[in-house]
């Protein structure tokens, strides 16, 4: 029974977590400043395309599948349906989060633009702090960091950089090829690609404790009780 419920906190704390890292990119579209690294490739497809931003996103996650694939030089079928549906369900909270941020006033001002980008930053740091904690499957993007760290033997932070780096300029390259602009990069991108991770380092300095003692609550504390009890036994066999 300890066993199910930590299962459904951390299933909980992941969904959770990919519903605020999608509303994030929700309104970091709506800002119109610059999406974040992560999204910008899918963003990039949905504006040269016409398609919405969610089924673009699972084609790209398809493609993040394929490069792994194509740089670790191994096919494991299991691992790569588990990220098929990562993606299928990432893409549909993003459809379903920019839906619901689209129902806010458009923000017309510079002032309100910004806004809804630091509201992005601080969603999109959370939903990181969320779906990472659960030490679940990783969406594909993340996981292809992780590959190119291990291929390359790098760290991961450059790794972090260089996925980053590539996502964006195909991104861009993609939006002057097909509709004449940067389209989804813009300064919002390099501020994401910058406060992102101090915001999520915050989040997991002050409550990364607090939130593993939630989840691990029943197994924390049945670790103490059979701690305490052998404890008790060894001073009784030793008395």
């Amino acid at each position: 029974m300890d066993h199910i419920n930590v299962t459904m906190k951390r299933l909980a704390a992941y969904v959770i977590g990919m519903f605020f890292l999608s509303l994030g990119i929700g309104f970091s579209i709506e800002a119109d400043l610059g999406v974040s690294p992560v999204s910008s490739l899918a963003y990039a497809f949905a504006l040269t395309s016409g398609f919405s931003v969610g089924a673009m996103t699972v084609v790209t996650h398809v493609l993040f599948i394929v490069a792994q694939v194509v740089l670790s030089k191994r096919f494991n079928l299991r691992e790569s349906i588990v990220q098929l549906i990562i993606a299928f369900l990432f893409g549909f909270l993003v459809d379903i989060t920019l839906f619901l941020v689209q129902l806010l006033p458009t923000p017309e001002t510079l002032v309100m633009r910004w806004g809804f980008l630091t509201i992005s930053l601080f969603s999109v740091a959370i939903g990181l702090f969320g779906y990472m904690s659960a030490k679940l499957p990783l969406i594909p993007y993340d996981e292809l960091t992780h590959v190119i760290s291990e291929r390359f033997n790098i760290k991961f932070s450059k790794a972090k950089i260089s996925s980053d780096s590539i996502s964006v300029a195909l991104a861009g390259l993609i939006c002057i090829v097909f509709i004449q602009s940067l389209g989804s990069i813009g300064i919002g991108t390099v501020v994401a690609a910058y406060f992102v991770g101090k915001i999520l380092g915050w989040f997991m300095k002050h409550f990364q404790t607090y939130l593993e003692q939630w989840i691990y609550k029943e197994t924390l504390y049945k670790k103490s009780t059979d701690n305490a009890t052998l404890k008790e036994e060894n001073t009784s066999l030793s008395s």
